[in-house]
């Protein structure tokens, strides 16, 4: 269809050329990355994504236009919590500042192929087995609840396959090798801690999907509002760690407020066959749960002595 053709070549260049702006020319040497400088990077994607939004409305409506935007909200939102497990893994490996924004950049960008493969399996699943809706919503429940009642602890990588399975094929260093992800030895090439923290990162976003795409797949089913919203949620997540990296510690109860949206939109979900709410009066539940949970950490943190 010529008409969605083009819309996916507008999306695709857009990103494309602020991809290629970010690494090739803003972020060509590896430096740390400063909170005005993450600041701007956060609120210039959101400018994009509002702008992309607004596109979406003026060639195919209001409908999904909110859709969109209730998906990118969503999404938005669940990312936060996959930004504490990045300051988790930094801080277990000791990643420097420096390559930081490295080891997002090229995470995201893997990212970005995971999710559409998540979106079309989801997609044809819902397609083949339209009872596969209730699964996924029995299952958002699930990781609501469990959110809910979780300890905050610490991340073992030791534990993680596939960081195991990296190290049957390369041998991996003690010492960081500037930027690299591989260094070539006598011996063969030998992976680096920077390497390490980047497969560790990958699996986290992976883990994350794995609830996250159901939840977007409650608000919308259209491949291209549900990807396109997922995208642009997830690639302003580098400059959104940066800016809440030191502050993150204060959001106590946002886990909270995240658990009751996956909760909700499983709800949604399981009885989609009998009601069908409304994705506007799902996008003002999940903006009034986002704002009291983070009103109550701040509010918390103030009153701890």
């Amino acid at each position: 269809m010529p008409g969605q053709l083009t819309h996916w070549i507008v999306f695709s260049s857009i990103v494309t050329v602020m991809l290629a702006l970010d690494l090739g020319v803003f972020h060509r040497e590896s430096h740390v990355v400063r909170l005005r400088e993450a600041v701007m990077w956060s609120a210039l994607w959101i400018a994009i994504s509002l702008l992309f939004n607004l596109g979406v409305y003026v060639y195919l409506g209001s409908g999904p236009a909110i859709d969109f935007f209730t998906a990118y909200v969503v999404e938005k939102s669940l990312s936060i919590d996959n930004l504490f497990v990045f300051l988790l893994i930094f801080s277990y490996f000791s990643v420097p500042p420096l390559f930081q924004h490295r080891v997002l950049f090229w995470g995201i960008l893997a990212a970005l192929v995971m999710r559409a493969f998540f979106i079309a399996a989801g997609l044809a699943l819902i397609e083949k087995f339209e009872w596969i809706l209730y699964v996924f919503g029995a299952f958002l429940v699930f990781t609501g609840i469990k959110m809910a009642v979780r300890v905050e602890g610490q991340i073992h990588p030791e534990k993680n396959p596939v960081l195991n399975l990296l190290r049957r094929f390369f041998r991996v260093s003690k010492e960081y090798h500037g930027a690299q992800f591989l260094v070539k030895t006598e011996s063969g090439y030998v992976a680096t801690p920077l390497l390490v923290a980047l497969v560790v990162v990958e699996t986290s976003d992976l883990i994350f999907a794995v609830d996250s795409i159901p939840a977007v797949l409650a608000i919308s089913q259209d491949p291209f509002i549900v990807y396109t919203s997922n995208v642009f949620a997830i690639l302003g997540l580098r400059a959104l760690y940066f800016a809440l990296a030191g502050i993150m510690e204060l959001f106590h109860y946002l886990h909270y407020g995240l658990a009751a949206i996956l909760i909700f939109v499983g709800v949604k979900m399981l009885v989609s066959f009998v009601y069908h709410v409304p994705t506007a009066l799902a996008l003002a539940f999940i903006a009034v749960t986002i704002t009291v949970s983070i009103v109550a950490s701040v509010m918390g943190a103030k009153s701890t002595p």
